[in-house]
């Protein structure tokens, strides 16, 4: 899977302590990094054949930035790998988010064990995903 920081957000502290449980748990986990495009993002998950991409943000641009990201992977084929985002994401744009593909939502205060027990409930492992 790939974590990314979309946008101008500089803080990461989440995102590290996300990919380094998920990388703990058994997940193959590779970090964009800070100020990733939603091209560069996409770009990343295609290169790294990944199936999940997890996406954190704090600077409120989660309405732009998350659905992007769902878009160009739909733009370029990939409908089968799942977002996912975290951070500073209000209740009431979780609903549009979803609506608009991304699969779930972590907000400040979820435990790396509920992300890890979520995505090992929503992606199948990879001798178990569809060819």
């Amino acid at each position: 899977m790939l974590i990314a920081k979309p946008g101008l957000d500089g803080h990461d502290r989440g995102a590290k302590i996300v990919a380094r449980a998920l990388r703990d748990a058994g997940f193959e986990v590779v970090y964009s990094g800070l100020h990733q495009t939603p091209e560069q993002i996409v770009e990343a998950a295609l290169q790294e054949d990944v199936q999940v991409v997890g996406l954190s943000i704090h600077s409120g641009a989660h309405m732009t930035l998350f659905p992007r990201v769902v878009d160009l992977l739909h733009e370029r084929g990939a409908d089968d790998i799942v977002v996912f985002g975290g951070g500073i994401v209000p209740k009431e744009d979780i609903a549009e988010l979803k609506a608009r593909g991304v699969a779930e939502i972590f907000t400040p205060g979820a435990s790396t064990s509920d992300i890890i027990e979520w995505v090992r409930d929503h992606v199948p492992a990879r001798d178990q995903a569809p060819s």
